[in-house]
């Protein structure tokens, strides 16, 4: 995120991005950049002095979602009053983000560098310290079921799903939501198909290099 920026230059680039944001969850990200300034209420010059070229734009997308996951699961941890009820919260959160909507959306290439971003780094290290310590003290609780790891947490917080005509995306997604989390329990009877995913998967997808091992 941009530093030093005026207060009126730092509230035009936040509407740009909100709308870019909407823009490309609604139309996709080949959407006119005229349209994205229109929907912000700003000028396409002001847009442009922000955002050179439309990778700029999606990068800034991406920053600003990694920072929300990262605000989420760390507001659930201080928030709620366990562990469980903390990915409960964390998860509902990320879904209601379209994660997985966005980036479907992308050209892969463009999904990879965005997520490979050395200027990331941080965010992505805060949202899985988050959700690691979530995992783990849910398990030690003994509410989490043992066979789930942290990449299948990942592959959770991007969850999409199609929505029927006459039904509300938020009522699709918030009854399948629901469904998964009562799947999460321990005293969920159903084995799981095939070994958890654990936290080497969650920091491959998002893109946090390992230490070497010696």
């Amino acid at each position: 995120m941009e530093k030093g920026l005026r207060a009126d230059a730092r509230r035009n680039r936040d509407l740009i991005v909100a709308a870019a944001q909407e823009l490309f969850l609604e139309q996709g990200v080949d959407v006119p950049l005229e349209e994205v300034a229109r929907r912000a209420g700003v000028g396409v010059g002001t847009l442009y002095r922000r955002f050179p070229d439309r990778d700029a734009l999606l990068r800034a997308v991406g920053e600003e979602t990694l920072r929300r996951l990262a605000g989420l699961a760390e507001t659930a941890r201080r928030e709620e009053p366990d562990a469980w009820h903390a990915l409960c919260r964390f998860l509902r959160g990320a879904v209601a983000l379209r994660v997985g909507v966005l980036a479907a959306k992308l050209d892969p290439h463009l999904h990879q560098r965005i997520r490979a971003g050395a200027d990331l780094h941080e965010i992505r290290q805060r949202v899985i310290a988050a959700v690691l310590a979530m995992i783990e003290q849910a398990r030690a609780d003994g509410v989490l079921r043992a066979d789930v790891g942290p990449g299948d947490f990942a592959l959770l917080m991007t969850l999409n799903v199609y929505t029927p005509p006459g039904m509300h995306d938020e009522q699709a997604m918030g009854r399948v939501v629901e469904i998964v989390l009562a799947g999460l329990r321990a005293d969920a009877e159903s084995p799981l198909p095939g070994a958890p995913l654990g936290e080497d998967d969650l920091r491959r997808y998002t893109a946090v290099r390992l230490p070497p091992t010696e």
